[in-house]
């Protein structure tokens, strides 16, 4: 594909409405003290979540949130020993990872909830025999 003018200017374009729609990264920490990377935008918000929480930092170690950088453009965070990103303007909408990232995340919370619903449930799989007895078959020789 090549690259015209047009194309490079939408783009531009594009980046300088993110730009004034979002505020920019001033500053960013991993405080140890409360475990989570805190993120200061120029609009005077602090941001602070668990890494744990943001796909590609989810199995991080301490050392390797310690050194972070800021986009040029001031929307971006990069994590050089993790080789991993986070768009800020994707976090203050929310999302901390892929759809299919979140999603995984979304059916981990939810399989681990207990409710009343849930064991009512169960109880009456179990009165129906409950899961099905997984068969081996031996190979004979």
């Amino acid at each position: 594909m090549e690259i015209t003018k047009d194309i490079l200017d939408a783009a531009n374009q594009r980046g300088a409405e993110k730009k004034a729609a979002f505020p920019a990264v001033i500053s960013v920490r991993y405080d140890r003290r409360i475990g989570r990377i805190v993120i200061e935008l120029a609009s005077g918000l602090e941001l602070a979540f668990s890494p744990k929480q943001v796909q590609g930092l989810e199995h991080a170690h301490v050392a390797d949130l310690l050194d972070s950088e800021i986009s040029p453009s001031g929307l971006g965070i990069h994590f050089p020993k993790l080789d991993a990103d986070i768009y800020i303007p994707a976090l203050l909408e929310g999302f901390l990872g892929s759809k299919r990232w979140m999603a995984a995340e979304n059916g981990k919370l939810g399989g681990a909830s207990t409710s009343q619903a849930k064991a009512a449930a169960a109880r009456q799989n179990g009165k129906l025999g409950g899961r099905p007895k997984k068969y081996v078959q031996s190979a004979s020789i």
